[in-house]
């Protein structure tokens, strides 16, 4: 498949089947092109004829660049202009966007008139044809959310329709010892919504206070108290006097809608209500919406060519009262093996909060179970329902999968293309759980909404984007979704245009919205190449991961990480993702050759703690524990930490229950690959007993991070010096050490891949050890690489395998034109060991000393309004610079937004040039630039460390230096519309450096 052509990467029915298989095979038609969800190419694919990979690095194709979430104001768009903006994103190396209504800036609705132009009317399908047919001529993708704004909703219900999203309220009143109670059944704690004129008594139930079952929030009742009285009650009225033998409780419980409408509304009218997300009613209300609506003749033909996955935003079902459905109870009894109803007190909430408990395990089981089966319902009715008929119009289904207690990394396995976000994560491994469902899915694509900062808008950097999301992609990260792209313009806004976001309650709202609006759009294509060679290697061939870690409830966006391995096991070079226990079902799920999913992820090892959700109780499913036996049997490595004498089931336990599982842990604690370890701390000294050790390894604590691909033969390594959460402090400082690397093919030698310029270097410098390779990295903090193992030849490097480079005492090594060079910034004599054993001395001669270039001229453009609220007018400065400082710092530009252009004119000697180069170091430079070299632009600049290689561009004599930066908008803002930017501090724009020339010289390693 060639770059040109690969537009689209495309689903195949195997692995449609296989993904399915959680809940069922999938029977849906049209799955011979689904954009929305990838496949991985091998490297065979990419290769071809040609069996060099240096053009399929440097020029990414469209499948895999990154892409934006494209807010509109529901459908007061122009068609148009929609189609100007496809243009846009295209011509900045984006492969896509995704249609989401969403105006939360717009104060007054009104303005929009949405009976003409909401969501799902004619204004918005005209829209949706002209973006999906301008995305079919550019060779982009369309993705578009499931409703208006979020959560999935549709205008063609109420608060009241079976349908609609559900709650379960509560009322309560306590009665005394003995007392009579004469009355209604208790009303709601909890008034219902607007718009939810029904509310239905299902049960009255009296219990009776116990309070040493009380907790500090929570009200301690007697469960074995538990009286039904809904027979008592006649025509809404109940009659009842409580025993003698303490105080008790009536409850009542109220099903109803909960009356949720989706963010920032009006969006339709009628209003549109939140679906249940539980029910195959709510699903289907969805569904019909779209096919009735939506899903016009061209709107159908369109997607074929450029439709990419239908999207849901987190799962935020907000309600004061209890996430509910009207066939919870029978559900929950069919598939727990129990009633529910004697435990709702222990279930309901009021504000999100329990309000009663037993005793505190049962307690603890009964909710165990509850949202067990909540998440059994959201799972089968809501995702796998919506996902088997997105097949059929010929779409995916991307999701986050998160926001209740259910289990998010079983969804995962479940999407076409899961989604996480840099905003609500906590730290990479609410990455590593969706990427585990994933992985074990056999899905390749893990997405992120990425860059959102609240009060973010118009002062976010490009640098600051990086430096969040580098971790992110050794987590299993791989797509891009930036947030965001707003639609120019909407009724009454200020410039520089409409903005999805900002203002926010009046302030300053979250970033961003990119575009050329923004000075550095000038830019963007490095940004978005860089992103596009992230991705290509991410996605290409399988996953490889060190370590499985079971979750007893595969919750994300929590921040809570794996005992040992988070803190001490990845400075080590371990890698590990999440699983739970449906991903056990899988047909993944197999072990070969000692690896859990060997044709996937091929996990070395499984690690299973307590429930760090309940207080890290030691629980497992008893079919989990069979499932672990047999894998360990078959020569899976298996790790328990703490104490598993009392074991327990996590929920309320069937009768002998208990007793199997402990009898089966009996078994599986005497197998020989299976360690039980009393402390965390002792975690590592397993896995060195079991004779493992990661397909990474660091000979000192590191702040690297790493995630490795393995495409037909090829070992990818992407590695980056990040932190594990942003709140991680001291902050990372500069790596340069040596790491040894796996590879999969004996011969293979390491290339450097350079993720901002495309170039891909054979690695001079490193040393073989079987199916290990030692190379160095150095990095700065944020700073990220890609290392491929790989047969020689494999990027274009001539001359096939030749003698490397083990250890040198210069500042590094090369392979130049085929010859081995030494390089230095110091002149001297440089000491190499060879592969062969031998030690060759190179002399480098006398270079110049480093300059720091102090004299520049600039001319900046200054971006301000101009005479509407889209368009942008520039004027010139000119200011005279006696030193590099601060915009805010020059006069002329203390409060301006734009492009500054500094340019310096040097005159440089004999011993700069001929067998020479020089390294340009900007130092420090706000925020994106370029580099042009005597009238040449130089290839892109690496925003976390702006050192340019100039190599041979320098000349004799007059040489002319331009650096081109851009700014935000923030300075021109504060003063353009002060009502809502004014209180933010001005930004240093520019180029600040200092900025230096520091020579290098090279000579060849004689002998080689």
């Amino acid at each position: 498949m060639s770059n040109d052509s690969a537009r689209h990467v495309r689903f195949t029915r195997r692995r449609l089947l296989q993904a399915g298989a959680l809940a069922g095979a999938v029977t849906a038609v049209g799955w011979s092109s689904l954009p929305g969800a990838a496949t991985a190419r091998t490297s065979a694919q990419i290769l071809g004829k040609d069996k060099d990979l240096t053009g399929w690095f440097a020029n990414p194709g469209r499948d895999v660049q990154p892409r934006f979430r494209w807010w509109w104001p529901d459908a007061k768009v122009d068609p148009a202009e929609i189609r100007r903006e496809v243009d846009q994103i295209a011509d900045a190396g984006f492969g896509g966007a995704e249609i989401a209504a969403v105006h939360h800036s717009i104060k007054d609705k009104s303005v929009l008139d949405v009976a003409a132009n909401g969501w799902g009317t004619p204004a918005w399908n005209a829209a949706v044809e002209a973006a999906l047919d301008q995305a079919a001529k550019r060779g982009i993708t369309i993705d578009i959310t499931l409703g208006p704004s979020w959560p999935a909703a549709v205008p063609t219900i109420t608060a009241d329709s079976p349908a609609a999203v559900k709650e379960l309220a509560y009322g309560t009143a306590t009665v005394a010892a003995g007392a009579a109670y004469s009355g209604p059944a208790p009303a709601p704690a909890v008034a219902a919504a607007p718009g939810v004129t029904v509310q239905k008594l299902i049960l009255v139930q009296a219990v009776r206070v116990d309070t040493a079952n009380s907790t500090r929030k929570e009200t301690g009742l007697d469960a074995a108290s538990v009286q039904d009285l809904t027979g008592q009650v006649a025509d809404g009225q109940l009659s009842w006097t409580a025993p003698a033998d303490g105080q008790w409780v009536i409850l009542s419980y109220w099903e109803r809608g909960s009356g949720q409408r989706p963010e920032s509304d009006p969006h339709t009218d009628p209003l549109s209500y939140v679906v249940d997300h539980f029910s195959r009613a709510g699903t289907q209300a969805v569904i019909d919406f779209w096919e009735a609506n939506l899903l016009t003749p061209r709107i159908r033909e369109l997607l074929k060519k450029a439709g990419g996955a239908l999207f849901e935003d987190s799962i935020e079902l907000e309600t004061d009262a209890l996430n509910w459905t009207p066939d919870l109870p029978a559900e929950f009894e069919r598939r727990r093996g129990y009633p529910l109803h004697r435990y709702l007190p222990v279930i309901v909430r009021n504000n999100e909060n329990p309000v009663y408990s037993y005793e505190a395990e049962l307690t603890r089981q009964v909710r165990h179970d509850f949202w067990e089966t909540v998440s059994d319902l959201f799972n089968e009715h809501h995702f796998t329902m919506l996902r088997d008929w997105a097949h059929t119009i010929g779409m995916g289904l991307r999701a986050q999968p998160y926001g209740l207690e259910t289990d998010a990394i079983a969804s995962a396995a479940i999407l076409d293309v899961p989604e996480g976000e840099s905003l609500g994560f906590k730290n990479l491994d609410d990455y590593r759980a969706l990427a585990g469902g994933r992985d074990m899915a056999g899905r390749i694509v893990l997405s992120c909404e990425a860059g959102a900062y609240q009060g973010g808008a118009y002062n976010t950097t490009w640098e600051k984007f990086l430096r969040t999301m580098g971790g992110a992609y050794a987590a299993g990260l791989n797509q891009t979704y930036l947030h965001g792209f707003s639609y120019a313009s909407a009724p009454g806004v200020n410039w520089p245009g409409y903005a999805a976001f900002t203002p926010y309650n009046g302030g300053v709202g979250y970033s961003e919205s990119w575009g050329p609006r923004h000075p550095t759009w000038r830019h963007v294509r490095d940004v978005s190449g860089y992103l596009s060679r992230v991705h290509q290697v991410m996605q290409a061939g399988t996953v490889r991961a060190d370590v499985a870690v079971f979750r007893q409830k595969g919750y994300t966006k929590t921040g809570i990480g794996a005992n040992w391995f988070t803190a001490s096991g990845i400075p080590l070079g371990w890698t590990h993702q999440f699983l739970s226990a449906p991903l056990l079902d899988l047909p993944s799920a197999t072990v070969s050759g000692g690896r859990l999913a060997p044709g996937g992820p091929g996990y070395k090892a499984l690690f299973v703690e307590g429930d760090l959700f309940a207080g890290g109780d030691r629980t497992l499913p008893v079919v989990v524990a069979e499932k672990l036996l047999g894998y360990t049997r078959a020569g899976l490595s298996l790790i328990f930490l703490g104490d598993w004498s009392a074991a327990k089931v996590p929920g309320v336990a069937k009768e002998g229950e208990n007793e199997r599982l402990r009898t089966i842990l009996a078994e599986l604690f005497a197998q020989p690959k299976v360690r039980v370890v009393a402390d965390k701390a002792r975690v590592g000294e397993a896995l060195a007993e079991l004779g493992l050790r990661p397909d990474a390894m660091y000979a000192q604590s590191s702040t690297l991070l790493n995630a490795r691909r393995v495409a037909d033969g090829v070992d990818y390594y992407y590695l980056c010096n990040g932190k594990h959460a942003e709140t991680v402090k001291p902050p990372v400082a500069a790596i340069d050490h040596e790491i040894s690397l796996t590879r999969t093919t004996r011969d293979a030698v390491p290339y450097r891949l350079d993720l901002w310029t495309g170039q891909a270097d054979r690695i001079a410098a490193y040393t073989e050890d079987g199916d290990r390779v030692r190379v160095r990295v150095a990095l700065q903090p944020s700073q990220a690489v890609v290392i491929a193992l790989g047969k020689p030849g494999l990027f274009g490097t001539k001359g096939g395998r030749r003698q490397n480079a083990v250890t040198t005492t210069a500042d590094e090594v090369r392979f130049i034109d085929g010859e081995l060079m030494v390089r230095d910034t110091q002149a001297g004599s440089y000491q190499t060991v060879l592969s062969n054993g031998r030690t060759v001395t190179t002399v480098i001669e006398a270079l110049p000393e480093p300059m720091t270039l102090t004299t520049w001229r600039l001319e900046a453009e200054d971006w301000k309004p101009g005479a509407s609220a889209t368009e942008t007018a520039v004027a010139t400065w000119k200011p005279a610079l006696d030193a590099l400082k601060p915009w805010p710092q020059i006069p002329e530009l203390a409060d301006v937004s734009g492009i500054g252009r500094y340019t310096a004119v040097v005159e440089l000697g004999a011993g700069w040039t001929g067998g020479h180069g020089a390294y340009l170091e900007l130092g420090e430079v706000f925020d994106t630039c370029r580099v042009t070299v005597n009238g040449r632009r130089l290839p892109p600049v690496d925003l976390i460390n702006p050192v340019v290689d100039l190599g041979a561009h320098l000349r004799r004599g007059r040489n002319t230096i331009e650096v081109e930066v851009a700014t935000t908008l923030n300075n021109r803002l504060r003063v353009a519309d002060p009502g809502v930017y004014s209180g933010m501090p001005r930004q240093n724009y520019g180029l600040i450096g200092p900025v230096r020339l520091v020579p290098y010289g090279q000579a060849r390693v004689s002998g080689t």
